[in-house]
């Protein structure tokens, strides 16, 4: 049976079966090959992972192209959380797929997001029954803080990274996320990177994959 969701993948440097598996979440108006080229930066750290980008469910409603985990688009805050929610249903489903498929378990699983493939990965990972080994949320935003008292099942460690002249996700995003996290007794980091707009640097690059790495050896 095919996967719900499909996408570039890369297998592991080491040329032997994945050990490892990292998901790459695009962003808004992105596909899953927006993303793929982080395994190259980050295969060095991790050369038995496998990295998945698959390509967000939706079309992008303000692009021919583009893909969405969800809309926003004169919608009210119920409304985007309600696509928040089918946006993570699929990519849970998604999930179940790859790690089922390797027999690969979650301890074994990262999460990588950016912009609004950052916010699906912290509202999935915290909502599952099993943490997954780490997560990375560039330039994102916490959907939902105060459901998390009823709805957190798992407590992944979490690096947030942002920059502080993002016009696109305010930065104040980090902290509001960061304090929301550590109120809920996750594992969170945080990091801003003074004079980044929305995107990654090599700063928050390099720090990804030395967290990611730390992940899945602990």
């Amino acid at each position: 049976m095919a996967n719900t969701l499909d996408g570039p993948n890369r297998p592991p440097q080491s040329g032997g079966p994945a050990k490892q598996l990292v998901l790459l979440l695009h962003g808004y108006g992105a596909d899953g090959n927006d993303l793929i080229d982080l395994a190259s930066s980050w295969g060095k750290f991790l050369p038995d992972a496998e990295f998945l980008s698959p390509h967000a469910p939706f079309p992008c409603e303000q692009s021919a192209f583009g893909r969405q985990w969800f809309g926003f688009n004169d919608r009210s805050r119920e409304q985007v959380l309600d696509g928040v929610r089918q946006g993570a249903g699929i990519l849970d489903r998604y999930i179940d797929e790859v790690l089922a498929e390797r027999k690969i378990d979650e301890s074994k699983l990262a999460l990588v997001g950016f912009s609004q493939g950052a916010m699906m990965s912290l509202f999935v990972s915290l909502r599952r029954a099993k943490p997954v080994a780490s997560v990375v949320a560039y330039s994102g935003r916490l959907f939902a803080p105060e459901s998390l008292a009823i709805e957190l099942r798992a407590r992944p460690r979490i690096l947030l990274v942002h920059g502080d002249s993002d016009p696109v996700v305010p930065p104040e995003a980090l902290p509001q996320a960061y304090a929301a996290l550590k109120e809920a007794h996750v594992p969170v980091e945080q990091l801003l990177r003074p004079g980044l707009g929305h995107g990654i640097d090599g700063e928050g690059l390099a720090a990804g994959g030395v967290f990611l790495r730390a992940g899945f050896a602990a």
